[in-house]
């Protein structure tokens, strides 16, 4: 199937969102529609891009298998950029409280929240482990994710943050999604390192991470800096300590209060800042200046009821802002892109081009992939799908609804 020769013709609409790096501002707003569009694929790549008359001109089509796409728009998949999606265990009764008016970090404070996680994910299986994430990647893929990222975090000692690391690599090797992992060891303090965060810091950097280098199979290090969490000075040496084993750098960032963990992230030269609901008008404005990628997880704010990140200031100020589910099974239980996408637009105030934009070659450059997957480009992995109706401004319009029909991952056809 790999080496087959694909060809997709007749679309309502190609929406290349073309490009080799993240769009910032303004430019977020350029998604590059093609009418009556078509996209050739031979060995798992783009090949051609075009109208479908003059593509058609192009190649021989008797070489290919031929999608007829007539009144349905063609995309580049969706990247997923931040999520949690291995883990053991749930916590409904934790949102219970919520929904009475417990707060997020009063949930934590009393051994609730990441730590109620940690116990179960220490306690499962590996297959049980395996098998739950298998099957939240299958529900992702239907709703259009066709590379999604996944953090450690819910181990919190070396043993089972390895465990963590090794499942999410063996399912990239296994699940048709592209899965790229992220170290996440400073997400809570473990109870054994209780009133001992420094302590917790120099374990990770002396004991863990030279670990977690030897797998080869993680790209980033992700700190959770916050007010009663991990300070700016602890997340700043860790993050250091990560970049000398040469792990690329995030940052869960003024997401509880403003932190200047935006600021932060600016000056180490992140790839990206996560949450960013508190961030300040001068962490804005770093973000801004640098190449740091504003990740904002309206999801995660729509489960805890909390304000929306500021995504049209920080899109007016110039920013590249992507955006993610934070799929988790404390803060936000829920990897719908549907919803996310409707949220974005209604709630948040992008455009239905800028929300695009930021699910595919934003979020794709918030992996670091934005010169392989991200747009329909010449070139690029062949990884699109095909919705149920002819133009992409469907997506926020019918709300909550998937319209996904076809996913082609790879150059392969996935029928949803």
């Amino acid at each position: 199937m790999d080496d087959e020769k694909i060809l997709i013709r007749n679309a309502s609409q190609v929406v290349t969102c073309s490009g080799f790096e993240a769009k910032k501002g303004a430019a977020m707003s350029d998604v590059g529609v093609i009418e009556d569009g078509a996209v050739a694929v031979s060995g798992g790549l783009i090949t051609h891009v075009g109208p479908t008359e003059e593509v058609m001109k192009q190649i021989d089509a008797s070489e290919y298998l031929e999608v007829d796409a007539s009144g349905r728009a063609l995309l580049p998949g969706f990247v997923d950029s931040h999520t949690h999606f291995v883990f053991g265990g749930y916590r409904e009764e934790e949102f219970s409280w919520r929904m009475k008016g417990d707060s997020y970090m009063s949930i934590m404070e009393r051994g609730g929240g990441i730590v109620n996680t940690m116990n179960a994910t220490r306690q499962a299986s590996y297959d049980d482990l395996f098998g739950d994430a298998y099957d939240r990647l299958d529900t992702m893929m239907d709703m259009g994710v066709t590379t999604v990222e996944g953090k450690s975090g819910y181990g919190l000692d070396l043993a089972t943050e390895l465990i963590q690391l090794r499942i999410m690599k063996e399912l990239n090797d296994e699940h048709p999604l592209d899965v790229v992992s992220t170290f996440l060891g400073a997400h809570a303090i473990p109870p054994e390192f209780a009133g001992r965060t420094d302590a917790y810091v120099d374990y990770i950097i002396e004991e863990v991470l030279p670990h977690i280098r030897e797998e080869h199979s993680v790209t980033f290090c992700d700190v959770f800096c916050e007010q009663g969490v991990f300070s700016i000075e602890q997340s700043e040496r860790l993050l250091n300590a990560a970049r000398t084993h040469r792990f690329k750098l995030k940052l869960h960032a003024d997401e509880i209060v403003s932190f200047g963990g935006a600021e932060l992230a600016a000056r180490l030269k992140a790839v990206s800042a996560d949450h960013l609901l508190h961030i300040s008008d001068n962490g804005i404005k770093r973000l801004a200046r640098s190449g740091t990628i504003a990740t904002l997880l309206p999801l995660t704010a729509f489960s805890l009821n909390e304000p929306y990140a500021p995504g049209r200031q920080m899109i007016d100020a110039g920013c590249a802002v992507a955006l993610a589910s934070d799929l988790n099974p404390g803060s936000c239980f829920s990897c719908s892109i549907p919803l996310l996408f409707a949220l974005a637009c209604i709630q948040m105030k992008l455009s239905p081009e800028e929300a695009l934009t930021a699910l595919t070659i934003n979020g794709a450059a918030a992996l670091g992939r934005a010169k392989k997957i991200g747009s329909i480009d010449v070139g690029k992995k062949a990884d699109m799908i095909l919705l149920k109706f002819p133009s992409y401004k469907f997506l926020p319009y019918h709300v909550g609804m998937n319209l996904v029909d076809t996913v082609i991952k790879d150059g392969v056809l996935y029928i949803v």
